[in-house]
């Protein structure tokens, strides 16, 4: 059952700094005198990671972006509809928003990957290199790239580095890090558009910031008091985080990622690398009252051939962000190894 996550209770460990900006003043800062970042912030976007391989421009006209956001919205309204106009309306194949009658893990009513193209209307959310598409892998990030899906299994050795999908059903560690409540598949770091929960709470002190993920309710504290990195030896789930500020940006540094990650996950089905190597410098800026501008540079010689960045701008949400207790109702990980328990004995 999911709990409405009291912003009072919040506040008790993390001193919420207020606005001071006045109307007619520019920028937006806390009452010690930083960019005031905070808010709830949606990242949902319909604009895919990388540029389609048969898309060659940058940017959509106005007209194509405009097409492609009424379609998804027929879309999403006609999962309102009752069931046998659902059928005329929904494409029955198809990725992403398009998944329209495809029987999975969810009814697709639950869904939520958003009606819009990003505001500059970019084909890619990926900004750097130019033509918006992953770098080359290196050969070692060849090897240890992992790709599957809900409905077969991976075909590469253990552990098992990405967020959905798993190897086989003998232990829980052969199942995906999501389905394992470890990670949100959309959490990272670093934040990627993803089904649903795309919501994040930002929180400001004079010498932390807060980054709570409304997937699986993770939550980042990081230090701006130019503390040093964790030792090398010491990796956790999301990584040592350290942040700093940059004029108006905050910069936070990721290092002392886990081996049992992935350097960098395209999606909740693939795993590129493993978190021993990579370098993730996040940038926040304040664009306006309703944007919050998330960008970030995945830096990993030994798996890519050259450093990425994306960028998603995320759009202010006046609702608040909600519990996401995984673990609580997490049938489908018993039912995953209980049902091929019960299919080995059938065969005995």
């Amino acid at each position: 059952m999911q709990m409405r996550l009291r912003a009072a209770a919040l506040a008790a460990v993390v001193p919420i700094a207020f606005t001071t900006a006045a109307a007619g003043q520019t920028g937006f800062r806390t009452p010690d005198g930083q960019p005031d970042l905070q808010g709830v912030w949606d990242f949902r976007t319909m604009t895919p990671l990388q540029r389609p391989e048969d898309q060659e421009r940058a940017f959509l006209t106005e007209e194509e972006a405009a097409a492609a956001e009424a379609a998804a919205s027929a879309r999403r309204a006609a999962l309102l509809e009752p069931s046998e106009v659902r059928t005329e309306l929904l494409p029955a194949g198809g990725t992403g928003a398009e998944r329209g009658r495809r029987v999975g893990g969810y009814n697709d009513f639950w869904l939520d990957y958003g009606t819009n193209i990003i505001e500059d209307r970019r084909t890619s959310l990926i900004v750097d290199p130019p033509d918006g598409r992953l770098p080359a892998l290196t050969p070692e990030g060849e090897r240890l790239r992992q790709v599957g899906s809900l409905a077969e299994d991976l075909p590469i050795p253990s552990p098992v580095r990405v967020r959905s999908a798993g190897t086989g059903a003998d232990d829980p560690e052969d199942r995906g890090l999501a389905e394992r409540c470890l990670l949100g598949f959309n959490s990272g770091p670093p934040m990627m558009p993803s089904g649903y929960n795309n919501n994040m709470q930002l929180f400001q002190t004079p010498d932390h910031v807060v980054i709570l993920n409304e997937m699986v309710h993770d939550a980042r504290i990081i230090p701006l008091d130019g503390r040093p990195h964790l030792p090398d030896s010491v990796r956790q789930w999301m990584g040592d985080s350290r942040g700093r500020w940059e004029g108006d940006t905050l910069v936070v540094e990721t290092t002392n990622l886990s081996e049992l990650t992935g350097s960098f996950d395209p999606s909740a089905m693939q795993a590129i690398g493993t978190g021993l190597t990579v370098t993730l410098t996040e940038r926040f800026r304040r664009v306006d009252a309703d944007t919050l501008l998330y960008e970030y540079t995945v830096d990993d010689p030994a798996i890519f051939t050259r450093p990425f960045t994306v960028a998603v701008p995320m759009r202010r949400n006046d609702e608040p962000v909600f519990e996401y207790a995984c673990h609580e109702g997490n049938y489908g990980l018993l039912n995953i190894l209980s049902g091929a328990r019960a299919e080995e004995a059938a065969q005995q």
